[in-house]
């Protein structure tokens, strides 16, 4: 990861931080796209990712059942519940911050936050542009991973085209638009992704709600 990667991270959390100073209370308390988790939840997992060990994670898993996802979701309720104020006030401490758990992965912290960004965002009717080359890095990151979200055997049968940027994937029925749509596609945020995509391959895909 060089310097331009984490430039856009900086970037991209401040920018989130700003956003949320912006919300109302009722926002906070509004579903976002990541299933289960209201906005103040994503606001707590992007507080708290730069710093959290992985003691914080082991901690969490008898209460969550040894389950990655579970425990994801009740650290990042947890952290969610606290102050408004101070939520905004870590993401900015935090904006240069260039590590996570160890258990975790640092190459992840640019997908998380931009897909995090559009699951406040779009619940609420904000806007909240994307530099396509950030969204086509982060893109090229989630086809590669494998789990949580296994885009590459999810979306297998169809050729992901981003219309924005050089970034093109999979084999069969085009699926095309801006790499940020594809991205929330990648990662389980199909409904909303449809809305920015067109091509023969759309009718195969089924809409889902994102995971964290």
């Amino acid at each position: 990861m060089d310097e331009e990667y984490w430039a856009a991270v900086r970037g991209l959390r401040l920018r989130v931080a700003d956003l949320l100073e912006a919300l109302s209370p009722a926002e906070w308390d509004t579903s976002s796209l990541c299933r289960g988790w209201r906005v103040r939840d994503v606001a707590g997992h992007l507080a708290i990712i730069p710093t959290i060990t992985t003691w914080d994670l082991v901690a969490a898993t008898p209460r969550a059942g040894f389950n990655p996802h579970r425990i994801n979701t009740l650290i990042a309720r947890r952290n969610g519940s606290r102050d408004r104020a101070d939520l905004v006030a870590q993401i900015r401490r935090h904006a240069d911050d260039r590590r996570t758990a160890r258990v975790l992965d640092a190459r992840d912290s640019l997908f998380d936050v931009i897909v995090h960004s559009q699951d406040i965002a779009l619940p609420l009717g904000r806007d909240f542009p994307v530099p396509a080359e950030h969204s086509r890095r982060a893109l090229r990151r989630v086809w590669e991973m494998g789990w949580p979200f296994n885009a590459s055997r999810k979306l297998a049968g169809v050729t992901l085209r981003a219309t924005d940027t050089g970034w093109s994937e999979g084999a069969g029925p085009e699926v095309a638009g801006p790499a940020l749509a594809l991205l929330l596609l990648a990662t389980g945020r199909t409904a909303p992704a449809l809305d920015s995509l067109h091509g023969p391959g759309i009718a195969t895909l089924k809409p889902a709600q994102g995971g964290a």
